[in-house]
């Protein structure tokens, strides 16, 4: 009995042990920063974790009237008793733009996969404060050297960056309706020594977005899902490429294309003067970078009976039919494929030659555009649906063409059909024409009179005849009674 007790003590022990700890490991916090600050001074919110290592959260709030800086993060190991404890933070931190009251709306963000609420708060935000210097009983002494305590202000340095942001095409000048790919890069020399930071770069992106695309062109827009550097070479000199935008464009018309010099601001880092163990070695700073603007001249088609409607671009043919050897009245299908790089979508399908020897109808449209490695390509199916009348042997050729203007070659060029169909059957010629013959009354209609008459005469006549036969009633009323 007494064992039984013992060791239902022990397990309700261990019970509460376990339970204790895992309360403590699923401990998460949001903290934010003080109520008022000064103009020069940052404001904090810190996610931590404690017991369990910070694997993964969303991204932080953004706070109207402040900039995101860059982040830190830290750890912290206690022991006592002999039981350890442990916690990691990272903290956001932001820099205030103006003087004022500003809002940090309630907001949520997923830690660790644990949903967590803050209530947000109101900031307010004061004139630059100006600090004052403090007696240090350690100044001037060895831990100014190693612990980066010193009576004076810290003094931190510029280091000149080795980069540069472009925005490049691949063509200078291009025909009416040839696309040319326009991309924006960030360069970072191998040899560079400023520490440097991407920040809020959807925003800076998409404004970026709106000053360069023109307004006389087609854009076919590339999807940069993530931004990843890339060894490239210029001028012997290697360089990290990072692409921050890419599209490609076709002018409409012949206005010269003009994009336009677009900003980038990153986080630059001033490095101090004194460097320390404990110290701060680093201070954040921001640099903005501008692209050079650019200008595409736009060239005229060369003349020809379709120059205003001829597509632009490098493009091969295929195509496919059902049968080479269809019987006159029955159907066939006809795919007329159009491959290549160029403006997909401006295809337009062939024209085909009205007569009686076949009956095409209207075609079903599919395409298919592919953007990537600079360029956009794809295809443009255009399928057929036939019914030949006459039997016989007919080139197709004679019934799908399609012109274009070849980029490569810098020509007129056209894409012919190559299959020949063998029509067997009977003549459905004259069938087609009875089963549209209307018959003989309408074959009158041509030798009778077109001109209009007046119908109240007509109305005139019938009152008339209706008072006669109503007297000839009467009178024979009256002559049977009388008899």
């Amino acid at each position: 009995m007494r064992n039984t007790l013992f060791k239902a003590v022990v397990l309700s022990m261990l019970v509460m042990v376990v339970s204790g700890f895992v309360a403590n490991a699923q401990k998460v916090a949001i903290e934010l920063g003080p109520d008022e600050i000064a103009l020069n001074q940052g404001f904090t919110i810190t996610i931590t974790v404690h017991n369990e290592r910070l694997k993964n959260y969303d991204d932080f709030p953004e706070i109207e009237g402040f900039r995101k800086m860059g982040t830190t993060s830290s750890s912290n190991t206690t022991v006592i008793n002999g039981q350890i404890s442990s916690s990691q933070s990272t903290i956001q931190q932001y820099a205030a733009l103006r003087e004022g009251t500003f809002r940090l709306k309630p907001f949520s963000m997923t830690v660790n996969g644990k949903k967590i609420r803050s209530p947000g708060k109101t900031i307010e935000v004061g004139p630059v404060s100006k600090r004052t210097a403090r007696t240090d009983p350690f100044s001037n002494s060895i831990f100014d050297e190693y612990f980066g305590r010193s009576s004076g202000e810290e003094e931190f340095m510029d280091v000149k960056a080795d980069a540069f942001l472009a925005l490049t095409t691949d063509k200078d000048e291009v025909y009416l309706g040839e696309g040319f790919t326009a991309t924006l890069a960030f360069y970072v020399s191998e040899a560079n020594r400023a520490e440097l930071e991407f920040y809020d770069l959807s925003r800076q992106v998409s404004e970026a977005t709106k000053l360069i695309s023109p307004t006389n062109c087609w854009e076919e827009s590339f999807s940069i899902e993530n931004i990843k550097g890339e060894l490239v070479v210029l001028n012997k000199k290697r360089y990290m490429r990072y692409k921050l935008f890419q599209s490609a464009y076709y002018p409409w018309n012949l206005e010269p294309i003009e994009l336009n010099s677009v900003p980038l601001e990153l986080i630059k880092y001033k490095v101090s003067k004194r460097r320390s163990f404990f110290g701060r070695n680093k201070k954040e700073d921001f640099q903005t970078f501008y692209s050079l603007p650019k200008i595409i001249e736009v060239k005229d088609l060369p003349p020809h009976p379709l120059k205003d409607e001829v597509a632009v671009g490098d493009y091969y043919l295929e195509e496919k039919v059902s049968s080479t050897t269809p019987k006159t009245g029955e159907s066939f299908n006809y795919r007329f494929q159009i491959f290549g790089e160029g403006n997909i979508s401006a295809i337009n399908n062939p024209q085909i030659p009205d007569d009686e020897i076949f009956d095409f109808y209207p075609p079903n449209i599919r395409q298919n555009i592919k953007r990537g490695n600079g360029k956009v390509d794809g295809v443009k199916q255009f399928n057929y649906y036939g019914i030949p009348n006459e039997p016989g042997s007919y080139n197709l050729t004679d019934y799908f063409n399609w012109i274009f203007f070849n980029t490569k070659t810098e020509r007129y060029d056209t894409l012919s059909s190559k299959i020949v169909l063998n029509v067997t059957g009977e003549s459905k010629r004259n069938l087609s024409i009875s089963s549209n013959d209307l018959g003989s009354f309408y074959d009158i209609i041509d030798f009778e009179n077109n001109k209009l008459t007046s119908r109240i005469g007509d109305v005139y006549t019938k009152i008339f005849a209706n008072i006669f036969i109503l007297i000839m009633l009467v009178l024979s009323l009256i002559f049977i009674f009388r008899k």
